[in-house]
């Protein structure tokens, strides 16, 4: 009898547990980036104060073709620009942090007589308000945070005056902090006020950039390694370990770059050039999902979008290398097994950073890398807010109103927290009605649904939400749907089946997404399509008070109550059915879930057992292990 070893030239490999591929899935899906158009500005313009998301971006003073200290102000909605109100003083050589509807807009110059202005303007999407002033007046610094907690970095107080010196606002004032190792002007940055990164700039003269990279860890300023290419009066977006640097200078004028470069916390990449090479813009966004806009020469009123996909390179550590067409023998089950592109994902939950406080019934908006969660139970009614930037957990503005269990909908900037359970007072129920926007550091009351209810399932952004189902006493379960457009809330087509404590998916869209699991122990799953839903394939593992995440056509189900509470069972949804996946590490309910997709996702909180504060954190490839026959 032939030797499989004789026929084929080599010996099987021996392996006690599956692999999780990561060589070649980042082979066949490189992390990639690419530029592509937006809408054009109203106003072209370059020395400007911008900020905001892919989506919600705006930008204020600057130079135009009509002269310096401009006062316009506009907002991009991810499509078009609208003219909003002016600043109260034009200027130009500012700086923006925050977000689109909670803003600062900082510093800068006005001409004559030309001295660099110390007043600061808040933005609340409507109109500007002046409010302190920094202590050293500049122009060309780096400002990113939030409306509420700030920092203004480096840049020139005029003539010539290259600075080093970092301030902080705490929402009422601005406070000398420590100082960078260089001082630059026209430097980039992004960040927070617990950990940032800043990079490039030029020396005293502009005759040259500046390379270097430093990070900030809340306390003291390091560097770090250099950019590939030398420049000042770049811009950054993304936060301290994951950002890219975006267009610049090099040289003295008219000098001009296209080149992008994506941080990965180690080192900088060349990536995907702008399609116009341009300086002294402006950007707002995260280093997967960005917007630059603006500069010169000549002036300009370009706008273009930056888009990351594949698989990370930093998501290495979380694979065992295996590359496709892979065989080999596990010995723990004793089959014979390949590896195949396509199928289900393969992937697993790792521990992540706790957020502060532990709680229950909370609900989460975002990203796995960029999320908020809010709300839920202490076991008290909780109010606070948590943001996750990538490293760390930081407390924010909490709700006008404690809740749990309220239906989310957005990103980690921008999100919606619809209905709830409030603590109930003789003769006013617990079920609620009210609606809250967060802005990326404050809650503001929106409003109302048209049903109160608390475990409604909530989709899309915060100018096109949805949410679905709930519990809305006296019955015991709803199917009402209703959307939100930005300015108030519509009833729609209701679900199929009736049902309260289920996840939904359906990350930033209102025409697609998912509604699944459910009270009790549901395994029904229906498709919204923008105008009705239907009934999809079950998942294996009925369950309530489940989490979820991702789209209509990659989504994740996880932890939750079969009749036997606290599992930690997780479920991969491809567009057409769901396959089981690697458990979380401990079984939860009432948690909450972000994500993406169903290749990437993050469990925060729940009950674990007990009200818990730990998070795990999901990475996978979509890859798929297949048993081998030998008859």
């Amino acid at each position: 009898m032939s030797e499989y070893k004789g026929i084929k030239g080599f010996q099987v490999q021996t392996r006690s547990s599956d692999p999780v591929p990561f060589a070649q899935e980042l082979a066949d899906n490189p992390y990639v980036g690419s530029w592509s158009s937006g809408g054009n500005m109203n106003v072209a313009r370059y020395m400007f104060g911008g900020n905001g998301t892919q989506t919600a971006a705006l930008a204020s003073g600057g130079v135009t073709p009509a002269g310096l200290n401009r006062a316009e102000s506009e907002e991009y909605d991810g499509s078009s620009w609208t003219e909003g109100n002016d600043l109260n003083t034009g200027r130009y050589g500012n700086r923006n942090s925050g977000t689109q509807t909670a803003a600062l807009t900082i510093s800068g110059k006005t001409y004559p007589p030309g001295s660099s202005v110390a007043n600061v303007e808040s933005y609340d999407g409507s109109s500007y308000t002046e409010v302190g002033d920094v202590n050293t007046g500049r122009i060309n610094a780096a400002a990113f945070g939030t409306s509420t907690a700030s920092f203004f970095v480096g840049g020139d107080a005029q003539p010539n005056s290259f600075q080093s010196v970092v301030e902080s606002w705490n929402g009422s004032a601005w406070t000398e902090t420590t100082d960078l190792n260089t001082a630059r002007n026209g430097v980039g940055g992004d960040g927070v006020t617990t950990n940032a990164i800043v990079s490039g700039g030029s020396n005293p003269g502009q005759t040259e950039g500046i390379g270097s990279t430093e990070q900030w860890n809340g306390s003291a300023w390091t560097e770090v390694a250099d950019l590939n290419q030398v420049r000042y009066f770049a811009d950054i977006t993304g936060v301290y370990n994951t950002a890219i640097i975006i267009g610049g200078v090099d040289t003295p004028s008219p000098g001009k770059l296209a080149n992008t470069e994506s941080w990965d916390n180690s080192s900088w990449t060349e990536v995907n050039d702008l399609s116009t090479a341009r300086r002294q813009g402006a950007a707002g966004g995260t280093s997967t999902l960005s917007v630059f806009f603006g500069g010169e020469p000549p002036t300009s009123d370009a706008t273009e979008e930056w888009t990351f996909s594949g698989v990370q390179p930093t998501d290495a550590a979380n694979y065992a290398n295996a590359i496709t067409g892979d065989f080999y023998y596990n010995s723990t089950t004793g089959q014979f097994k390949q590896v195949n592109t396509g199928g289900a994902p393969l992937g697993s939950w790792a521990s992540g950073t706790a957020i502060n406080t532990s709680r229950q019934r909370l609900s989460g908006a975002g990203l796995k890398d960029a999320n908020v969660v809010f709300g839920g139970a202490e076991p008290g009614y909780s109010a606070k807010t948590e943001v996750w930037n990538g490293s760390s957990w930081s407390e924010s503005g909490d709700l006008g109103t404690a809740r749990r269990n309220a239906g989310a909908v957005g990103v980690y900037t921008a999100a919606i927290a619809a209905g709830g359970f409030k603590n109930p007072t003789p003769g006013v129920p617990g079920n609620t009605d009210l609606t809250e926007q967060w802005n990326g550091s404050s809650w503001t009351e929106i409003a109302e649904i048209n049903t109160a209810r608390r475990l409604a399932g909530g989709m899309g952004t915060t100018t096109a939400g949805l949410i679905s189902g709930g519990i809305a006493p006296p019955a015991p379960a709803t199917g009402e749907t209703e959307t939100w457009n930005g300015s108030a809330w519509t009833e729609v087509a209701d679900l199929n089946t009736a049902r309260g404590e289920q996840a939904a998916s359906g990350a930033g869209s209102t025409t697609a997404g998912l509604i699944f699991g459910g009270d009790p122990q549901r395994a029904q799953t229906e498709l919204w399509d923008g105008s009705s839903w239907t009934e999809v394939a079950d998942l294996n593992s009925g369950r309530q008070e489940l989490a979820g995440n991702g789209t209509s056509t990659s989504a994740l189900a996880y932890a939750g109550n079969t009749g036997t509470p606290k599992r930690a069972f997780t479920e991969s949804w491809n567009g057409t059915a769901w396959t089981e996946q690697a458990d979380l590490a401990v079984g939860k309910n009432t948690s909450a879930g972000v994500g993406a997709s169903n290749l990437s996702a993050m469990n925060v909180a729940g009950d674990g057992p007990g009200v818990t504060n730990t998070v795990e954190e999901w990475t996978a490839a979509d890859f798929q292990i297949k048993s081998v026959t030998t008859s």
